[in-house]
């Protein structure tokens, strides 16, 4: 579909990615250093929560860029330059995950070897089931319980997460990414909330994990 001059005009006066990325189009090799600078890590991260594996997320954040820098001659702004570049991270992803199954390698593990605490992923889990935003994870127990959440959302909905909560996208700049309409968007986000909030919901209570007593009462 063609994109007007007035969609072309807006967001290249409203983003300065999209400034840049047109200095991209004219071979600026610095404004794609810029680009890469503020996005290649938050690709990366995504990859690799995405994919389960954090060194084959940072090969696939490289592909991401390989991509922008050879389609450059092409690009148009219909978009916010993050949309369209998670809309090229989203397709790299799920090329990686269709490979990975034929192999049988896929394994989702939101954690990266090494890591400590909670991550971005869980709490965007966590933020988006509804039951305690903004907080921090408390024990190993409570995290093994969101990863076991997180792995049982689709692979859509774990993007849908991620862009809204790590990325603070729109229902129309995820729709975008996801090419769905802004409505989807809506229902597959509150349909993987409910699917968080459900699974989590045992786990909450001011940060600690609620046991059922035989008579239905609940002890912290």
């Amino acid at each position: 579909m063609a994109i007007s001059d007035s969609t072309i005009q807006r967001y290249t006066h409203a983003d300065p990615d999209v400034r840049l990325m047109l200095r991209v189009r004219d071979d600026d090799t610095a404004a794609f250093e810029e680009l890469m600078l503020r996005y290649q890590n938050r690709v990366a991260s995504l990859m690799a929560h995405l994919v389960g594996r954090r060194d084959q997320g940072e090969d696939l954040a490289q592909e991401v860029f390989l991509r922008v820098f050879r389609s450059r001659k092409r690009y148009v702004p219909g978009s916010k330059f993050s949309t369209w570049l998670f809309t090229i991270a989203n397709n790299v992803a799920s090329n990686a995950l269709r490979t990975l199954s034929r192999r049988k390698e896929v394994r989702f593990a939101p954690g990266a070897p090494g890591d400590t605490g909670a991550n971005p992923l869980e709490n965007a889990a966590v933020a988006s089931s509804g039951l305690m935003p903004g907080r921090q994870l408390e024990g190993a127990e409570m995290r093994a319980a969101v990863r076991e959440a997180v792995g049982d959302l689709n692979e859509r909905q774990r993007v849908a997460v991620l862009l809204a909560k790590f990325e603070g996208m729109s229902y129309a700049d995820i729709g975008e990414v996801l090419d769905m309409t802004p409505q989807a968007v809506k229902s597959l986000l509150s349909r993987a909330r409910g699917k968080l909030r459900t699974a989590l919901e045992p786990y909450m209570d001011q940060g600690k994990r609620v046991v059922a007593t035989s008579e239905g009462d609940h002890d912290a």
